[in-house]
């Protein structure tokens, strides 16, 4: 390994560096003028994913890991929102990932080729955490939004909602619904919460 060339992932680098710019489209028909990054959508799916596995008893850190690499094509295809599949087909992520780690040590690319293949297939504990985790981010994100006045963010709630499959993922959602973003800081300054 050590004498492997690394220029392909030194690319790959790069590359994913786009991802911090890369917006996640399907918020503009919210109204959001400035919608959050695919980079940071997957930071807070990781961290939600970790939460998650820990919770309904499978493996945070391999949880976490999928979640991290679970939005890494959009570097290539961008953020194709739900509309947009619906009158273009979209890149098959694992397809997109076997050209994006072409090049790379064997070893690291078929680790990340695994990593893709296992979060698509939706059978592994960690990958239906890592699921859910996509979910709930876009569900509170959602919430921030609604909170911000983006009142069409609501239909980004509710459809999140409906997709979480894990059973910690739907109380977490239940909580979630029932307090306003900043309730965290009301609290941690000795404040009352919000009654909602």
């Amino acid at each position: 390994m050590v004498g492997d060339d690394l220029t392909e992932v030194a690319r790959f680098l790069f590359e994913t560096g786009t991802l911090k710019q890369a917006r996640r489209t399907g918020w503009w028909m919210a109204g959001v003028r400035d919608p959050e990054s695919v980079a940071e959508h997957a930071w807070r799916t990781s961290l939600l994913a970790s939460v998650i596995a820990q919770l309904e008893g499978a493996d945070p850190a391999r949880a976490a890991l999928l979640a991290v690499w679970h939005d890494s094509h959009e570097s290539r295809t961008g953020d194709v929102n739900h509309l947009s599949k619906k009158y273009a087909p979209t890149a098959d992520p694992e397809a997109v990932t076997a050209d994006q780690v072409a090049g790379m040590p064997e070893v690291l690319a078929r680790a990340v080729r695994g990593i893709v293949a296992e979060y698509e297939a939706k059978e592994s504990p960690e990958a239906v955490c890592a699921r859910d985790a996509d979910k709930l981010e876009c569900l509170l994100q959602g919430i921030e939004y609604r909170s911000q006045g983006y009142e069409g963010a609501q239909r980004w709630i509710d459809n999140s909602r409906r997709r979480i499959a894990t059973k910690t993922g739907q109380r977490l959602a239940d909580a979630l619904l029932a307090m306003e973003p900043l309730d965290w800081l009301r609290t941690a300054m000795g404040e009352k919460p919000v009654e909602g």
